[in-house]
């Protein structure tokens, strides 16, 4: 079975971490896969939604150690090639955080498990994250000498604030999926049983809306994090005028009027 599942139905894309024996750790090789999977679904128009979840008992226990200690050591971009040739020939643009970070079409993380350093960074860089019951968060990286590469010093603080980011970061505490959703960290924790129906049901709702208008919706917030007010609303402007052209907008418009659900084409 290869280490990353791809399927994809009824406009939802679904990537599983498929390492159970291993707590999902990523290999080299994964961090490509997963990498040209995320592309793949951003260029289809038969995805509305892309859901991450690992299979077995945890959602990512981080980067493989065991492959660093086996002298099978990797970069942490798309390429998997060794530490010494990353520090060399950086090239982050195809890493899975900045793919993951750019992609346009919503994420929901539907947290199975366990998500440690690396595995903890990918469930933030999600728009949604779902957890079930049993999922819990680690923040390990001071305990192991290092720090979040893969965009957690970003992404927490946004998320949680400085103050209560800086808690959680330095002190490398593991977190429940309760304290997790009282943190503001998930958006719901249901039961183990019940997690892919419920991260399906909220990725079917949103793949129902108009699947262009959610994508410009995301890049509008994506790039307000980085601009003024002043600058986001022109922005939103200028992504307005095309959405007018197509027909999608004539479809809702005609919906609302016709007091009827849409159907939306993605044109």
């Amino acid at each position: 079975m290869p280490d990353v599942l791809v399927e994809k139905k009824d406009y939802i894309g679904t990537v599983t971490f498929n390492r159970p024996d291993r707590m999902n750790t990523i290999s080299g090789a994964m961090l490509s896969e997963f990498s040209q999977a995320l592309i793949e679904m951003n260029a289809d128009p038969d995805v509305r939604v892309i859901v991450i979840t690992g299979a077995g008992r945890g959602f990512c226990a981080g980067l493989d150690l065991q492959d660093q200690q086996d002298g099978k050591g990797f970069d942490t971009s798309s390429s998997g090639g060794g530490v010494g040739q990353a520090a060399a020939t950086i090239d982050l643009r195809d890493a899975p955080p900045i793919v993951l970070h750019n992609v346009d079409k919503p994420t929901i993380c539907a947290l199975n498990g366990g998500a440690a350093g690396y595995g903890m960074d990918l469930a933030l860089g999600c728009d949604i994250r779902i957890a079930s019951d049993a999922a819990k968060m680690s923040a390990a990286f001071t305990k192991r000498g290092v720090i979040p590469e893969s965009g957690g010093t970003w992404l927490l603080p946004k998320i949680v604030g400085w103050s209560l980011a800086s808690e959680i970061m330095f002190t490398g505490r593991k977190l429940s999926a309760e304290e997790c959703l009282s943190y503001g960290i998930v958006n719901r924790v249901v039961p183990a049983d019940q997690l892919m129906s419920a991260a399906n049901e909220l990725a079917a709702e949103i793949a129902a809306n108009a699947p262009l208008a959610v994508q410009a919706t995301k890049r509008m917030m994506r790039m307000a994090q980085a601009e003024s007010f002043d600058a986001n609303i022109h922005h939103v402007f200028l992504q307005l005028l095309p959405l007018f052209r197509t027909k999608d907008f004539g479809e809702g418009i005609a919906a609302f009027l016709e007091k009827r659900d849409p159907k939306f084409q993605g044109r």
